[in-house]
């Protein structure tokens, strides 16, 4: 019986041992399967990723700037030449007291609905008696203006006042085509009903520059 009694002591302490091996081996796995920490270093990845965010926001801005300075060029178009049926064209008489030579002052009006450039010489051709008697220039320099709609510019055209008491040659109308552009209006003259007749040497009738002339001067 003694021997059988210390059989089963040699047991139980044997089956002790490996119980407490057993358990200890489970606390190395579980502590294994529970350590994360290389994995939580791996998240110091991600301020890289929003600093490339901020590159490509940056770079979004960047093209936005570029589109807007380009609608800065349609500014720049340029005005176009006053045509004859952008005109309102008029004339009246302008000739001072005193003066030898007689003047009308002729007004074109921009009535385009937009701004306009008008330069250089007109072409004036007065309607006679006599036939079709052609102005010349002065000569003067030319300037260009812009003409606003609803804004005037004006140019004077002189002739010879009939002073010798004759019958002269009869003035019936006033030919006007607009610098650089050839088709003309006809207008009533305003000026003196009759020119001095001539010995055919030249033309006594004279025409200014546009903007070379005031209204009523």
């Amino acid at each position: 019986m003694r021997v059988h009694k210390l059989t089963f002591a040699a047991l139980a302490v044997a089956a002790g041992l490996s119980l407490t091996a057993c358990q200890s081996g489970n606390d190395n796995v579980g502590k294994a399967q529970s350590d994360p920490a290389p994995k939580s270093s791996a998240s110091a990845g991600s301020p890289s990723k929003n600093a490339s965010d901020e590159t490509d926001t940056s770079s979004d801005t960047s093209s936005d700037t570029s589109t807007g300075s380009g609608s800065g060029t349609d500014a720049s178009a340029k005005t176009g030449k006053c045509r004859t049926a952008d005109l309102r064209i008029t004339a009246q008489d302008g000739t001072v007291g005193g003066d030898t030579d007689g003047t009308v002052v002729v007004t074109l009006t921009n009535r385009s609905g937009h701004g306009c450039t008008v330069a250089g010489y007109a072409g004036v051709d007065l309607k006679t008696s006599a036939g079709s008697l052609s102005a010349k220039r002065t000569g003067q320099e030319t300037v260009s203006a812009v003409l606003k709609n609803g804004e005037s510019t004006y140019f004077p055209v002189s002739y010879p006042l009939n002073t010798s008491g004759g019958s002269g040659v009869r003035i019936t109308g006033l030919i006007v085509t607009p610098p650089d552009e050839t088709h003309p209006v006809t207008l009533t003259w305003p000026g003196a009903p009759t020119l001095p007749v001539t010995d055919g040497s030249g033309s006594p009738v004279k025409v200014g520059p546009t903007g070379s002339a005031g209204q009523g001067n």
